[in-house]
């Protein structure tokens, strides 16, 4: 399933962990101290929250998940072509 990944920076990563679970009704995919990501079906979303307080409410990345390397490799040399920095981040899983 390809989807939009959007990594927030938050203040205090308990309470932004318990406010998008309201928001999605689901509980993280993923948490550890400092970070969580939600893995959401409807809309197809990854939310990754990081706790960085400093930059609390900012943006920290935008990404896009993909089913495959191939894709990675193929929208990579898109990018390149049309002269867009590109940095893919490889060996990674949910």
């Amino acid at each position: 399933m390809s989807r939009v990944q959007l990594a927030l920076n938050v203040s205090n990563i308990d309470a932004a962990v318990d406010f998008y679970s309201k928001i999605f009704g689901t509980e993280p995919a993923k948490r550890r101290p400092g970070y969580a990501n939600f893995a959401i079906a409807e809309p197809p979303l990854k939310l990754v929250l990081i706790e960085n307080p400093s930059e609390a409410g900012k943006l920290n990345h935008l990404g896009v998940e993909v089913d495959s390397s191939e894709q990675v490799k193929e929208a990579s040399e898109r990018l390149y072509q049309a002269n867009l920095k590109v940095k893919a981040e490889e060996q990674t899983t949910l």
